[in-house]
Protein backbone atom coordinates (compact mmCIF):
# COMPACT_ATOMS: atom_id res chain seq x y z
CA UNK A 1 0.00 0.00 0.00
CA UNK A 2 1.47 3.62 -1.01
CA UNK A 3 0.07 6.78 -0.13
CA UNK A 4 1.82 9.81 -0.69
CA UNK A 5 0.66 13.64 0.98
CA UNK A 6 1.63 16.82 -0.76
CA UNK A 7 0.70 19.97 1.86
CA UNK A 8 0.60 23.76 1.45
CA UNK A 9 3.86 24.84 2.39
CA UNK A 10 5.90 22.07 -0.51
CA UNK A 11 6.88 19.26 2.19
CA UNK A 12 5.43 15.65 1.04
CA UNK A 13 5.21 12.45 3.30
CA UNK A 14 5.64 9.21 1.47
CA UNK A 15 4.08 6.31 2.81
CA UNK A 16 4.93 2.96 1.78
CA UNK A 17 7.90 2.78 0.41
CA UNK A 18 9.63 2.13 3.98
CA UNK A 19 8.88 2.56 7.09
CA UNK A 20 8.50 6.08 8.65
CA UNK A 21 9.60 7.23 11.80
CA UNK A 22 7.59 9.74 13.76
CA UNK A 23 9.51 11.22 17.01
CA UNK A 24 7.61 12.37 19.68
CA UNK A 25 8.35 15.77 21.28
CA UNK A 26 6.41 16.03 24.14
CA UNK A 27 6.08 20.16 25.36
CA UNK A 28 4.60 19.21 28.42
CA UNK A 29 5.20 18.92 32.13
CA UNK A 30 4.16 15.77 33.36
CA UNK A 31 4.18 13.27 30.35
CA UNK A 32 4.89 9.42 31.43
CA UNK A 33 8.22 9.43 29.65
CA UNK A 34 9.82 12.83 29.09
CA UNK A 35 7.42 15.64 31.05
CA UNK A 36 9.57 18.41 31.46
CA UNK A 37 12.40 18.17 29.59
CA UNK A 38 12.11 19.84 26.38
CA UNK A 39 9.67 22.28 27.97
CA UNK A 40 11.21 25.83 26.80
CA UNK A 41 10.93 26.79 23.09
CA UNK A 42 15.12 26.70 22.70
CA UNK A 43 15.33 23.09 23.89
CA UNK A 44 12.34 21.88 21.92
CA UNK A 45 14.06 23.25 19.13
CA UNK A 46 17.34 21.30 19.15
CA UNK A 47 15.48 17.81 20.13
CA UNK A 48 13.71 18.50 17.11
CA UNK A 49 16.64 18.96 14.79
CA UNK A 50 18.17 15.97 17.20
CA UNK A 51 15.75 13.53 15.68
CA UNK A 52 15.49 14.72 12.34
CA UNK A 53 19.32 14.52 12.27
CA UNK A 54 18.90 11.09 13.52
CA UNK A 55 16.24 9.87 11.28
CA UNK A 56 12.62 11.31 11.93
CA UNK A 57 10.30 11.57 9.31
CA UNK A 58 7.59 13.93 11.06
CA UNK A 59 7.94 15.25 14.30
CA UNK A 60 4.71 14.70 16.46
CA UNK A 61 4.08 18.04 19.08
CA UNK A 62 2.45 17.25 22.05
CA UNK A 63 0.99 19.89 24.78
CA UNK A 64 -0.95 17.69 26.99
CA UNK A 65 -0.42 14.34 28.48
CA UNK A 66 -2.83 11.55 27.78
CA UNK A 67 -1.37 8.65 30.53
CA UNK A 68 -3.46 7.15 32.69
CA UNK A 69 -4.30 9.28 35.60
CA UNK A 70 -3.31 12.55 34.09
CA UNK A 71 -4.55 16.11 34.71
CA UNK A 72 -6.59 17.39 31.63
CA UNK A 73 -6.20 20.90 30.89
CA UNK A 74 -9.05 23.15 29.13
CA UNK A 75 -8.59 23.82 25.14
CA UNK A 76 -7.16 27.66 25.93
CA UNK A 77 -4.20 26.37 28.85
CA UNK A 78 -3.38 24.14 25.80
CA UNK A 79 -3.19 26.60 22.91
CA UNK A 80 -1.43 28.96 25.20
CA UNK A 81 1.28 26.44 25.37
CA UNK A 82 1.56 24.80 22.18
CA UNK A 83 1.44 28.02 20.47
CA UNK A 84 5.23 29.01 20.95
CA UNK A 85 6.26 26.00 20.17
CA UNK A 86 4.70 25.08 17.09
CA UNK A 87 5.30 28.64 15.84
CA UNK A 88 8.79 28.28 16.29
CA UNK A 89 8.47 24.29 15.10
CA UNK A 90 6.89 25.22 11.93
CA UNK A 91 9.15 28.22 10.90
CA UNK A 92 12.36 25.92 11.40
CA UNK A 93 11.27 22.02 10.76
CA UNK A 94 12.31 20.42 7.83
CA UNK A 95 10.05 17.80 7.70
CA UNK A 96 5.92 17.54 7.92
CA UNK A 97 4.98 18.19 11.78
CA UNK A 98 1.45 16.68 13.33
CA UNK A 99 -0.04 17.70 16.63
CA UNK A 100 -1.27 15.44 18.95
CA UNK A 101 -4.49 16.69 20.44
CA UNK A 102 -8.03 15.09 20.83
CA UNK A 103 -9.39 18.82 21.43
CA UNK A 104 -10.74 19.91 18.13
CA UNK A 105 -10.30 23.98 19.04
CA UNK A 106 -6.52 23.42 19.25
CA UNK A 107 -6.49 21.09 16.03
CA UNK A 108 -7.97 24.40 14.24
CA UNK A 109 -5.26 26.79 15.83
CA UNK A 110 -2.56 24.22 14.23
CA UNK A 111 -3.99 23.82 11.34
CA UNK A 112 -4.27 27.63 10.25
CA UNK A 113 -0.75 28.18 11.73
CA UNK A 114 0.39 25.09 9.01
CA UNK A 115 0.31 22.09 10.70
CA UNK A 116 0.71 19.11 8.67
CA UNK A 117 -1.38 16.31 10.08
CA UNK A 118 -3.39 15.67 12.88
CA UNK A 119 -3.14 12.99 15.32
CA UNK A 120 -5.87 11.93 17.52
CA UNK A 121 -6.09 9.77 20.58
CA UNK A 122 -9.89 9.83 20.73
CA UNK A 123 -9.98 8.05 17.02
CA UNK A 124 -12.11 11.42 15.67
CA UNK A 125 -14.81 10.07 18.48
CA UNK A 126 -14.55 12.49 21.16
CA UNK A 127 -17.78 12.49 23.07
CA UNK A 128 -17.07 16.03 24.18
CA UNK A 129 -17.13 17.89 20.79
CA UNK A 130 -18.67 14.59 18.62
CA UNK A 131 -17.72 15.01 15.06
CA UNK A 132 -15.36 18.26 15.47
CA UNK A 133 -12.29 16.84 14.85
CA UNK A 134 -13.40 15.38 11.53
CA UNK A 135 -14.67 18.85 10.54
CA UNK A 136 -11.33 20.38 11.21
CA UNK A 137 -9.34 17.53 8.76
CA UNK A 138 -11.81 17.86 6.17
CA UNK A 139 -11.63 21.82 6.30
CA UNK A 140 -7.82 21.90 5.89
CA UNK A 141 -7.96 18.72 3.85
CA UNK A 142 -4.96 16.94 6.80
CA UNK A 143 -4.42 13.57 7.55
CA UNK A 144 -5.92 11.99 10.53
CA UNK A 145 -4.24 9.45 12.55
CA UNK A 146 -6.93 8.26 14.48
CA UNK A 147 -6.10 6.08 17.56
CA UNK A 148 -8.52 3.19 18.73
CA UNK A 149 -9.74 4.51 22.43
CA UNK A 150 -13.02 3.58 23.18
CA UNK A 151 -15.14 6.36 24.59
CA UNK A 152 -17.63 3.76 26.16
CA UNK A 153 -15.45 0.98 26.86
CA UNK A 154 -16.56 -2.42 25.66
CA UNK A 155 -17.61 -5.72 26.60
CA UNK A 156 -14.92 -7.90 27.86
CA UNK A 157 -16.59 -11.06 26.15
CA UNK A 158 -15.92 -9.03 22.61
CA UNK A 159 -13.21 -10.16 20.51
CA UNK A 160 -10.97 -6.93 20.47
CA UNK A 161 -9.95 -6.90 17.11
CA UNK A 162 -13.03 -7.20 16.01
CA UNK A 163 -14.07 -4.64 18.46
CA UNK A 164 -11.02 -2.68 16.96
CA UNK A 165 -12.19 -2.81 13.19
CA UNK A 166 -16.11 -1.80 14.87
CA UNK A 167 -14.31 1.64 15.74
CA UNK A 168 -12.52 2.04 13.01
CA UNK A 169 -15.67 2.19 10.85
CA UNK A 170 -17.35 4.24 12.77
CA UNK A 171 -13.99 6.47 13.08
CA UNK A 172 -14.22 6.51 8.84
CA UNK A 173 -18.03 7.19 9.05
CA UNK A 174 -17.51 10.30 10.85
CA UNK A 175 -14.60 11.38 8.54
CA UNK A 176 -16.94 11.21 5.93
CA UNK A 177 -20.06 12.98 7.21
CA UNK A 178 -17.81 15.58 8.14
CA UNK A 179 -16.97 15.76 4.39
CA UNK A 180 -13.54 14.11 4.71
CA UNK A 181 -12.59 11.25 2.56
CA UNK A 182 -10.91 8.20 3.94
CA UNK A 183 -7.92 8.80 2.19
CA UNK A 184 -6.77 11.01 5.03
CA UNK A 185 -7.25 8.44 7.74
CA UNK A 186 -4.45 6.56 9.35
CA UNK A 187 -4.81 3.89 11.77
CA UNK A 188 -3.17 3.47 15.30
CA UNK A 189 -4.30 0.58 16.97
CA UNK A 190 -3.69 1.88 20.52
CA UNK A 191 -1.76 0.29 22.21
CA UNK A 192 -2.21 1.12 26.35
CA UNK A 193 -5.49 2.87 25.57
CA UNK A 194 -8.63 0.67 26.28
CA UNK A 195 -7.17 -2.53 26.78
CA UNK A 196 -5.70 -4.37 29.48
CA UNK A 197 -1.80 -5.55 29.46
CA UNK A 198 -2.88 -9.02 28.35
CA UNK A 199 -4.90 -7.18 25.54
CA UNK A 200 -2.09 -5.23 24.46
CA UNK A 201 0.10 -8.44 23.64
CA UNK A 202 -2.75 -9.80 21.77
CA UNK A 203 -2.81 -7.40 19.54
CA UNK A 204 0.77 -6.81 19.03
CA UNK A 205 0.55 -10.41 17.95
CA UNK A 206 -2.64 -10.43 15.83
CA UNK A 207 -1.44 -6.50 14.24
CA UNK A 208 -1.34 -7.81 10.70
CA UNK A 209 -5.64 -8.22 10.45
CA UNK A 210 -5.53 -4.67 10.87
CA UNK A 211 -4.02 -3.99 7.85
CA UNK A 212 -7.20 -3.92 5.90
CA UNK A 213 -10.33 -3.14 6.33
CA UNK A 214 -13.57 -3.89 4.60
CA UNK A 215 -11.30 -4.93 1.34
CA UNK A 216 -9.15 -1.62 1.86
CA UNK A 217 -5.82 -0.83 2.73
CA UNK A 218 -5.44 1.92 5.80
CA UNK A 219 -1.56 3.35 6.65
CA UNK A 220 -1.39 1.94 10.23
CA UNK A 221 1.03 3.63 12.60
CA UNK A 222 2.34 1.81 15.99
CA UNK A 223 2.84 3.63 19.15
CA UNK A 224 4.69 1.94 21.61
CA UNK A 225 7.75 3.61 22.87
CA UNK A 226 8.16 2.89 26.24
CA UNK A 227 4.63 1.90 27.44
CA UNK A 228 3.23 -0.01 30.71
CA UNK A 229 3.09 -3.08 29.00
CA UNK A 230 7.33 -3.35 28.58
CA UNK A 231 7.27 -2.75 31.77
CA UNK A 232 4.53 -5.73 32.64
CA UNK A 233 6.68 -8.18 30.99
CA UNK A 234 9.79 -7.16 31.86
CA UNK A 235 9.37 -5.09 35.19
CA UNK A 236 11.86 -2.38 33.57
CA UNK A 237 11.39 1.41 34.62
CA UNK A 238 10.96 3.64 31.53
CA UNK A 239 14.18 4.95 31.27
CA UNK A 240 15.24 0.93 30.42
CA UNK A 241 12.63 0.11 27.98
CA UNK A 242 14.22 1.41 24.51
CA UNK A 243 15.56 -2.14 23.30
CA UNK A 244 11.83 -3.89 24.45
CA UNK A 245 10.40 -1.30 22.20
CA UNK A 246 12.12 -2.13 19.60
CA UNK A 247 11.51 -5.02 19.25
CA UNK A 248 7.56 -4.48 19.34
CA UNK A 249 8.51 -2.16 16.88
CA UNK A 250 10.43 -4.66 14.37
CA UNK A 251 7.59 -7.17 14.54
CA UNK A 252 5.12 -4.23 13.77
CA UNK A 253 7.06 -3.62 10.47
CA UNK A 254 6.85 -7.38 9.79
CA UNK A 255 2.93 -7.26 10.29
CA UNK A 256 2.69 -4.08 7.80
CA UNK A 257 3.17 -1.09 9.89
CA UNK A 258 3.68 2.03 8.25
CA UNK A 259 5.15 4.48 10.61
CA UNK A 260 6.71 3.84 14.26
CA UNK A 261 5.98 6.80 16.91
CA UNK A 262 8.89 6.64 19.11
CA UNK A 263 11.26 8.57 21.97
CA UNK A 264 14.36 7.04 20.81
CA UNK A 265 14.77 8.05 17.14
CA UNK A 266 18.44 6.83 16.51
CA UNK A 267 18.18 3.07 17.22
CA UNK A 268 14.75 2.60 16.50
CA UNK A 269 15.34 4.23 12.62
CA UNK A 270 18.72 1.76 12.44
CA UNK A 271 16.58 -1.06 13.80
CA UNK A 272 13.49 -0.13 10.94
CA UNK A 273 15.94 0.14 8.10
CA UNK A 274 17.52 -2.99 8.84
CA UNK A 275 13.72 -4.65 8.87
CA UNK A 276 12.57 -3.25 5.99
CA UNK A 277 15.20 -4.90 3.87
CA UNK A 278 14.53 -8.03 5.43
CA UNK A 279 10.98 -8.02 4.75
CA UNK A 280 11.16 -5.73 1.83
Amino acid sequence: MKRSYVFRDGKKLEIGKRTLIMGILNVTPDSFSDGGMWDSVEKALLHMKEMVRDGADIIDVGAESTRPGCRGISPAEEQERLRPFLEAILRECPVPVSVDTFKAGTAEMAASMGIHILNDVRGLQNREEPGEMAKVAAKYGLPVIVMHNPPFGREESEDIMAAMKDFFRKSLEIARTAGGDSEQVIFDPGIGFGKTQEENLVVLNRLAELMELDGKEYPTLLGVSRKSFIGHVLDLPVEERMEATGAACVLGIQAGCHILRVHDVKPICRMARMADAIVG
